[in-house]
């Protein structure tokens, strides 16, 4: 959980994204990187997720120009895909068989296969919106998505173009479908598909940046051809359960880590001010 007595960040980055350590200028504040700290497993890598980190005071801006994606359908803006069908908010999904034994570091986490078809456990209800193929923040001269951005700065970059966050819900549909996959691409984990289980994360206080390029894995693709749901970065998303989270602010779908990289993860670890290495968004509308 992140300290309560951290400083906020202010008005600007709400808008800008954070430059590297090595740019910085001027007396540094601290933050701390407790991010997605309850998958990692392993006294190591609880260390280096909660080690204490220089926040950076030097900022660049969000990216002002889009990625090129595939055209949206019509009744989406170009780079977003329409996601309508009926949505299942209670989901069994029974992992029958793991990736690591029982007295491995990441145990119970990575789920090798799900049972199918997955088991909706009451009503589903109607969802019918747009979402960005790709994440964002990716530019010509760096063209993976934007990282350390905090909740705020995505909100704010979402509204600058008329979009908004995405629910839980929304991105979970976007995600699994009406089939309710536990992963973007079936009921088999596929570590070649996403950029997930990455095992080289760096020194203590020091997480490596293993980010890849926007369309790099096209195989981590949903029903509704949105890509890099799970994996790359893990994406901030607003609550729709009232009550249900630690934080109305929620960052889904895991990201480079050897961690559970569903559809269904969700991370309510932080608030709307924490931004990491692996902090990214898309937007909805």
């Amino acid at each position: 959980m992140p300290s309560t007595s951290r400083p906020r960040t202010s008005a600007v980055l709400a808008i800008a994204l954070i430059a590297p350590v090595s740019e910085c200028g001027g007396a540094p504040q601290v933050r701390d990187l407790g991010a997605s700290s309850a998958e990692l497993g392993g006294k190591a890598i609880h260390r280096l997720m909660h080690a204490r980190a220089v926040l950076p005071l030097a900022a660049r801006p969000l990216a002002a120009e889009p990625v090129a994606t595939q055209p949206g359908p019509s009744s989406c803006p170009a780079g977003m895909a329409l996601v309508v069908g009926e949505f299942c908010p209670d989901v069994e999904q029974r992992c029958v068989r793991y990736v690591d034994p029982p007295e491995g570091r990441y145990a119970g986490y990575r789920c090798a296969e799900f049972a199918k078809p997955a088991i909706c456990r009451g009503a589903r209800k109607p969802l019918r919106f747009c979402i960005d193929v790709d994440e964002q923040g990716a530019t010509r001269a760096d063209p993976r998505p934007a990282s350390r951005v905090s909740y705020d700065a995505a909100k704010q970059a979402c509204a600058v173009r008329g979009a908004r966050l995405c629910s839980e819900s929304e991105y979970q549909f976007a995600c699994e479908g009406e089939e309710m996959r536990p992963y973007p691409y079936g009921w088999s984990r596929d570590a070649t598909a996403c950029n997930i289980d990455r095992l080289e994360l760096g020194d203590v206080g020091r997480l490596r940046d293993l980010r890849d390029e926007v369309g790099a894995h096209p195989r981590c693709e949903s029903p509704f051809g949105v890509r890099d749901l799970t994996g790359n970065l893990e994406e901030w998303a607003s609550s729709d359960h009232p009550g249900m989270h630690s934080h109305e602010t929620l960052l889904m779908g895991s990201w480079w880590l050897p961690g559970r990289a569903t559809c269904r993860q969700v991370n309510a670890g932080h608030d709307g001010a924490y931004w990491g290495m692996e902090t990214g968004y898309r937007c909805c509308q």
